[in-house]
């Protein structure tokens, strides 16, 4: 019986609800076998010991009032910042806080590419914690560590746990993620409470965006990676269509994927985001050269106009949680400052190439 077998088997007697935002009608846990229940209802649930391995799942774990059921968290799991004490039950197996995003792209792929995983579990340490509630993800194996890693050392698990899986795609399905896990806890209605009042935001800017036809939509590339230079994916076209763009690389609802460089080129977009998947904007700031020393980049219309924008990744645009609402007030004020005239740049969130300073206020011409 190969890992992956064994792994599944495992995970008979484990309680799992499907967090089914595809769209596709046919969810991943059915592909592979595990048992499917109905999601439980808020009345008689008591849920008391969370673990969580992706930080958007800590995030709304924490938003809904549970912070204090939050047992075991990941490494990257850093907000709200009250949970920085939490036990850290996974871990990289390799540390890239001194690789460069090329020696980081190079390990991740020599690992896939092995079948291996790149975070490894503490089982001793998750056994300790006796969770009744894990939520995890199958969307992508490099920002969190996916179901498959986590089934194995869940088998080992008594009593068996409930596992949530979370997969979404775009702004929507991070809304019905909220719903779900605040389904799982018994507090649905601050669930509620919490979308209704992040629906309202993305209204608003919405509202501001596409109110006025004579408002230009500027063209956009977000930029995910920086060698290779990754398009952006997911829910990232979404938001800066949202926030009053176009963007002409990314794909909406699918992963990011490596460009030619020559694409950006013939695109020539009139505004770039940085948005490097797991780095902040000092991080990004260390490498940026890998980006600006390219053939054609002082050529590029985003680039003479000062329009490049490097913005903190992991709080507000890679991490699939509400900060998302976030991160689209923030673009929608960069590529539209005139509609957001009162709007204020969380401190660390922005940076200019042009001018070389973080932004606050955006006031461009």
């Amino acid at each position: 019986m190969s890992d992956r077998d064994s792994s599944h088997a495992g995970l008979r007697g484990i309680t799992t609800i499907e967090a089914n935002t595809s769209g596709s009608g046919r969810h991943p846990h059915s592909q592979l076998g595990y048992r499917r229940k109905e999601t439980p209802s808020k009345h008689g649930l008591s849920v008391d010991r969370i673990v969580t391995t992706l930080p958007s799942a800590t995030e709304i774990v924490s938003l809904l009032g549970l912070e204090d059921k939050l047992v075991g968290i990941t490494h990257e799991c850093d907000f709200p910042p009250s949970v920085s004490e939490k036990p850290v039950i996974i871990k990289p197996v390799f540390d890239a806080k001194g690789m460069t995003s090329r020696e980081i792209d190079d390990s991740i792929l020599a690992h896939l590419s092995k079948g291996r995983s790149i975070y490894e579990i503490d089982e001793e340490l998750l056994a300790f914690l006796r969770p009744d509630l894990i939520i995890t993800q199958e969307l992508c194996e490099v920002c969190a560590t996916p179901l498959q890693v986590v089934a194995k050392a869940i088998a080992r698990l008594e009593p068996k746990p409930t596992v949530i899986s979370l997969s979404p795609h775009d702004l929507e399905d991070v809304l019905k993620n909220v719903i779900e896990v605040g389904l799982a806890t018994g507090r649905v209605d601050e669930a509620r409470r919490v979308v209704t009042s992040l629906r309202r935001r993305i209204e608003g800017v919405k509202e501001k965006c596409f109110g006025n036809p004579n408002i230009a939509k500027p063209s956009v590339f977000c930029l995910e990676w920086l060698d290779p230079i990754y398009c952006s994916g997911h829910w990232m076209p979404e938001l800066v269509d949202y926030a009053g763009g176009v963007e002409l690389l990314g794909r909406l609802g699918e992963p990011s994927t490596v460009v030619p460089w020559r694409s950006v080129v013939a695109a020539d977009p009139e505004v770039i985001f940085v948005t490097v998947c797991g780095y902040s904007v000092e991080r990004t700031l260390g490498e940026i050269s890998a980006l600006t020393e390219k053939k054609g980049w002082s050529k590029l219309r985003a680039v003479r106009n000062g329009n490049v924008f490097v913005l903190d990744s992991p709080s507000y645009y890679s991490r699939s949680g509400p900060r998302l609402v976030d991160g689209l007030e923030i673009m929608a004020s960069l590529l539209h400052p005139e509609l957001f005239p009162d709007y204020r740049v969380a401190a660390g969130a922005a940076y200019s190439l042009a001018t070389g300073k973080y932004l606050t206020r955006i006031d461009r011409a």
